[in-house]
């Protein structure tokens, strides 16, 4: 007898499939019997990047050394001596000169006749002294004539060191022409002789009140009040003009510059009616190379125990220099006090750390640098981290200047 549940509808029939268990009704797994594949690729990558970040820290390895200069503050009030261009505390003398001019109403005009006058520096390369008489002349290179009043004696020199001495000079003739700006001069009775060569002067500043004719005046009490708001004007302006003239690596202690002014004659003003009242200032101002001048001030003091480390002086502006006489350009030797508050900083030169630390350990490196006056702090930095010896090469060792550490 059949019966209906061996017959299986076409409908179904389909839906088991040819993957249908020996029952045609459960799926075969296939897969369960393969074994899992081993993740090459996943090892690869991984290995390329420990790789790279190992390449990485050797490429961008760092030995290097951030200092701190030593500091100190040093209470001074000590005599020194300096010397011309030389020495262990050398000076040099820097001037600036500045013309302020201002219209004021004139009071009328006078007749004058006067002759121009000024100072001269008169050299000599001879190595015997020369003796030049009353009324020597000397002439500028457009031909204009100055005499000396009394006689001089030019001290002997050499062609590298000449002697010299100053003195006045007087126009031969009275003249606003012979106002002239800082020249050179020869000696006119020399001519043909040796001496015309060996024998000459320069003047450092204009020659001054030459007049003749007609010349406007200012009443008095106007004039003095104008004159003394030009040299309130001038002295800002001489400043500025003195520091342009300090070289790098020098410094200007406050004290060590002097300013003389000298009255320029009036003159008419474009305006009608007007007078150009002119003030000429000039500034001399000693400088002194700013390491050697550390140097002094550290060694003048006991309680530093200095031992001829470098050093600079970090400002000036609390020190004051006095001195009885500022030198003369021919001065080769100037003494003076300085009194007041130095700081001083040590200088720290990278190749001497540099080459300290070359070849140590960090801990060694810490140690070797407690021996050197100049640093006051250092801050190690060695990477990859599991870096821990300087190089043996000190070139290859940077070393950083920063206060601030």
């Amino acid at each position: 007898m059949r019966t209906l549940n061996d017959i299986i509808p076409p409908s179904r029939r389909k839906d088991a499939g040819p993957l249908a268990g020996l029952s045609g009704r459960e799926p075969l797994n296939l897969s369960a019997d393969r074994p899992p594949k081993f993740p090459y690729m996943t090892l690869i990558i991984v290995a390329l990047v420990v790789a790279v970040s190992i390449g990485a820290l050797i490429y961008f390895s760092t030995a290097k050394v951030e200092v701190a200069p030593s500091t100190v503050s040093a209470a001074i009030q000590n005599s020194f001596t300096a010397n011309k261009s030389s020495g262990s505390l050398p000076f040099e003398i820097v001037t600036a000169q500045k013309i302020a001019s201002q219209s004021v109403k004139g009071s009328g005009t006078k007749t004058v006749n006067t002759s121009a006058s000024g100072m001269i520096t008169i050299y000599n390369t001879q190595t015997k002294s020369q003796t030049l008489v009353a009324t020597t002349r000397f002439a500028t290179a457009s031909g204009l004539i100055f005499k000396i009043p009394t006689a001089v004696t030019v001290p002997g020199g050499s062609a590298s060191k000449p002697g010299s001495i100053t003195a006045k000079v007087i126009a031969a003739q009275a003249g606003s022409q012979y106002n002239v700006s800082p020249t050179s001069f020869t000696v006119p009775g020399f001519a043909g002789m040796p001496q015309a060569s060996q024998v000459y002067a320069r003047s450092s500043a204009a020659m001054i009140g030459g007049a003749s004719g007609t010349v406007p005046i200012v009443d008095t009490a106007l004039e003095e009040r104008t004159r003394d708001a030009l040299k309130t004007a001038l002295a800002p302006d001489l400043l500025a003009g003195i520091q342009e003239q300090i070289p790098q690596g020098y410094v200007l202690v406050p004290g060590a510059a002097a300013t003389v002014y000298e009255m320029l004659s009036s003159e008419p003003s474009s305006a009608t009616g007007m007078v150009e009242v002119k003030e000429k200032g000039t500034i001399t101002a000693i400088i002194f190379p700013n390491s050697a001048l550390a140097a002094a001030i550290a060694t003048s003091v006991p309680g530093l125990n200095y031992q001829g480390e470098p050093l600079t002086l970090a400002s000036p502006d609390n020190l004051l220099l006095a001195s009885a006489n500022m030198p003369d350009a021919d001065d080769e030797t100037f003494a003076f006090t300085l009194a007041g508050t130095a700081p001083l900083a040590y200088t720290v030169d990278p190749s001497r750390i540099a080459a300290a630390v070359a070849g140590k350990t960090r801990s060694a490196a810490e140690v070797a640098l407690t021996n050197y006056p100049e640093v006051k702090r250092a801050f190690i930095i060695l990477r990859p981290f599991w870096r821990q010896t300087f190089p043996q090469d000190p070139s290859s060792i940077s070393v950083v200047i920063d206060g601030k550490i």
